[in-house]
């Protein structure tokens, strides 16, 4: 096999072998991995087949926005979101602390890396994170790998029990969304920005007034400010963490690291459309929006409603109440159709003593533009009321916190050295991006990288894949643990001979994929019995080599022979 890729520097060895593992962890100490997993994607021919489905039959017809609608119900109705502790496996603190000690001291990585010690303010800490996860039955040493999937890995859960679809942790569902928002809704990259926190993954799209991608779902401008606990739960990590790594087409900007390789106007630009996104003011709709978040807060307040010519009262949490068997909500459009529902019994024919008039707070607003940097104007909504609970400032505070999130993100006081923006285009076709980041590799290490996440034997020194397979892949380890030698052979004959990274191109799965999906290409069987062996045996040597449609393990004790459909070939001592 002819190289035809770059020479990898001993001291990069480790993250290049975490290509291939991608858990959270190391795209936290290499940052470069985030986007690198990215163009993995879109190299991916998955994505592409996407643009043949029938759900994409009317895309160009569509308007930006819509065609993101579009994709968003595909990614909904194809994948599920996963983060469990079997898929991928446990390590310890102190063995990833030593691994990374190289890149990064104990104390950074404890300060900004939710699995060694971080627990910003505490939200998630409090609300009992390791006893939802299943981590409160380990010693605080023991960590979840939490590897992210490749779209491949992704769409490959079917095969697992207990899933019927396609399905991703995070990291995973938000570098999806990049690849498939270039690929299939032929939006530039530049207008996608990538936000990793210790605890979660999302991108800022630059469309209409900026949208927000979650999980599978996605957050509009207007949705961000609706009051519903679906959109607090989207908002949590950028209200309750610190963003840790941003990255971009142009490159990343990392807390820990003092230099950034994103472009500087960039950034800029991602952080004043980011701000405003997460700003608005404030108006009726807004005020009940926030109400409706701040059920706590309600009690202070009452809804005023004409009904026959006479006004009547009702207490704003009773009123709330009626929202959830409805289909109206108490909003400017469809707040007197609500009030239609309510039983006659539940209004008051006088003022509710102690309560704030929402009226009066509307009369205000209509005269008044509250200005959310200025204490007087914010006093001035609230301060002539009374509220028999005592709570103005803490009406004021939320508020504000409401209107007017200032995200956490990693400065602008980092040393900018840009590196080259990546030059792919919507419109290009998956050749020509293959072509074009093969010619780059050499001077970019993002690009790099993004072949060995890619799994690409044909482009990619064996060496790092290999090592991550003997290294960490534990899941696969612990299944066969009972098992004699002979017997893991005959675990791996009776696997379906099919690799989740297609037929022939050389790609190859992890071991621990193998033992998840229960299938793998006979050069996927051969690392994965290397992988057993290795553990068990130490320090033997092995060779693995791929020629002839034959993958051949060889070492002291014996020579076994898988056959293979990958095309291609070449070798690897270990």
């Amino acid at each position: 096999m002819t190289n035809n890729f770059p020479a990898i520097k001993p001291e990069e060895m480790e993250k290049y072998s975490a290509a291939a593992t991608l858990s959270d962890m190391e795209i936290f100490i290499f940052p470069e991995l985030l986007y690198s997993l990215v163009l993995a994607n879109i190299l991916s021919p998955v994505i592409w087949e996407w643009k043949e489905d029938a759900w994409f039959k009317e895309m160009p017809k569509l308007t930006p926005y819509r065609k993101i609608l579009r994709l968003k119900q595909f990614i909904m109705d194809n994948y599920d979101f996963n983060l469990d502790l079997e898929t991928w496996g446990l390590t310890s603190k102190q063995k990833e602390l030593a691994r990374f000690s190289p890149y990064m001291s104990a104390q950074e990585i404890s300060r900004s890396n939710a699995l060694f010690g971080y627990e910003g303010d505490r939200y998630y800490f409090t609300s009992g994170i390791r006893q939802n996860f299943g981590l409160d039955k380990y010693s605080d040493d023991v960590i979840p790998y939490w590897k992210t999937e490749t779209v491949e890995a992704m769409d490959a859960f079917k095969y697992k029990e207990g899933f019927s679809r396609g399905a991703g942790e995070c990291v995973s569902l938000s570098t999806l969304y990049v690849a498939a928002l270039f690929i299939v809704c032929d939006l530039p990259l530049e207008k996608i920005y990538l936000m990793a926190t210790p605890l979660h993954s999302q991108n800022f799209v630059d469309v209409n007034d900026g949208l927000i991608t979650n999980n599978r779902r996605i957050v509009t401008r207007n949705m961000w400010f609706n009051g519903t606990e679906l959109t607090a739960r989207a908002q949590r990590a950028l209200r309750h963490e610190q963003v840790t790594i941003v990255a971009h087409n142009t490159g990343y900007v990392h807390l820990v690291y003092p230099r950034a390789t994103m472009d500087k106007k960039a950034y800029e630009k991602f952080s004043d459309k980011l701000q405003r996104f997460l700003t608005t003011e404030l108006n009726t709709e807004i005020l009940y929006n926030f109400l409706r978040q701040e059920s706590r807060l309600q009690s202070c307040f009452q809804f005023e409603h004409c009904f026959n010519g006479r006004k009547r009262y009702i207490a704003a949490e009773k009123a709330y109440a009626y929202e959830h068997t409805s289909s109206f909500r108490m909003n400017d459009s469809t707040r007197e159709k609500l009030f239609a529902e309510i039983d006659e019994y539940e209004f008051a024919a006088k003022p509710l003593a102690g309560r704030i008039c929402l009226p009066e707070i509307e009369a205000y607003l209509q005269r008044h533009k509250v200005d959310f940097q200025d204490k007087s104007s914010l006093e001035g909504l609230i301060g002539g009321l009374s509220c028999a609970h005592a709570k103005k400032d803490e009406i004021l505070e939320a508020l504000y916190n409401f209107c007017h999130l200032t995200p956490r993100l990693p400065g602008k006081e980092k040393e900018f050295v840009p590196g080259d923006a990546l030059k792919i285009a919507s419109g290009q076709s998956r050749e020509e991006i293959m072509a074009y980041l093969q010619s780059v590799r050499g001077e970019n290490k993002t690009v790099d990288l993004a072949f060995y996440a890619y799994r690409d034997f044909s482009r990619t020194d064996w060496r790092p894949f290999i090592k991550a397979a003997l290294e960490r892949n534990p899941v696969s380890l612990a299944g066969c643990s009972r098992l004699t030698e002979d017997e893991v052979l005959t675990l791996l004959e009776s696997m379906p001979d099919q690799s989740i990274y297609g037929e022939k191109e050389l790609r190859v799965a992890q071991p621990d994929e193998v033992w998840n999906y229960g299938r793998g290409d006979g050069l996927e069987k051969a690392i994965f019995y290397a992988n057993i062996l290795k553990n068990r045996k130490g320090e033997l040597p092995f060779e693995l080599t791929l020629k002839n449609g034959r993958a051949t393990l060889i070492w002291p004790e014996r020579t076994l022979v898988w056959p293979s459909r990958k095309e291609g070939e070449g070798s690897v001592t270990f």
